[in-house]
């Protein structure tokens, strides 16, 4: 199948104007061409509570629930089972839906100790509760540096309002069309993912979408 160019190029664009972002930032050193983190188990499962953390809300929210998580010494997955929910709930309060959340946290972490240092599949993930594609799929790219394209409501929006995608596709549709027309490589997939982010907070963030955006030039 040919590849469409226009995904690459975009890629490249978005690069030239926001600059590598640097995601997961874990920790306060992170540097923002380190690619090689999660380099110990506490930061993999510190990404992964952080991909539960950031269903329904803002990245600074999470922050501030890892914040507290940290604390409490709680972003390790013997401590957290060990914890009372009533303090997990009141750690995560800033992410939204703690209820849910802590529910889907514990049961995460029950999975999270089975896996012995080996890589879940993704059908494993998604048979945990609470763990969606767009979930299963950051746990996968950025905690495991599995080159898996991951879907969330920006990159809906962006690329439906630039007529790339057809937004009755389903997640795992739009998912294929990044990943064959561009590079199977993780480190493309976690940059083109943020960048993807930082351009919808600046250009698709309130309606009317796309105001200014000089990537709809670039493709005119």
């Amino acid at each position: 199948m040919r590849k469409d160019n226009r995904f690459q190029a975009i890629y490249k664009q978005l690069l030239t104007l926001h600059g590598p972002q640097g995601w997961w930032p874990i920790r306060a050193t992170y540097h923002k061409h380190d690619y090689d983190i999660p380099q110990t188990p506490e930061e993999l499962f510190e990404i992964c509570v952080g991909a539960i953390l950031t269903q329904n809300t803002s990245f600074k929210n999470v922050d501030l629930a890892l914040h507290n998580l940290r604390e409490h010494n709680l972003l390790n997955p013997q401590n957290l089972l060990k914890a009372s929910e009533i303090l997990v709930k009141t750690c995560i309060k800033a992410s939204g839906y703690f209820n849910q959340k802590t529910k889907k946290l514990l049961t995460f972490t029950d999975f999270f100790l089975t896996l012995n240092h080996r890589k879940p599949l993704r059908n494993e993930l998604l048979s945990l509760w609470g763990i969606g594609p767009e979930t299963a799929d950051s746990m996968l790219l950025y905690g495991w540096h599995e080159p898996i394209f991951v879907i969330d409501a920006y990159t809906k929006r962006i690329f439906t309002h630039l007529n790339l995608i057809d937004a009755t596709f389903k997640y795992e549709d739009m998912q294929a069309i990044f990943e064959d027309n561009l590079p199977k490589d993780y480190i493309l997939y976690n940059e083109f993912h943020a960048l993807i982010v930082e351009h919808a907070k600046q250009f698709y963030s309130k309606k009317p979408y796309g105001i200014k955006c000089p990537i709809k030039s670039y493709l005119a």
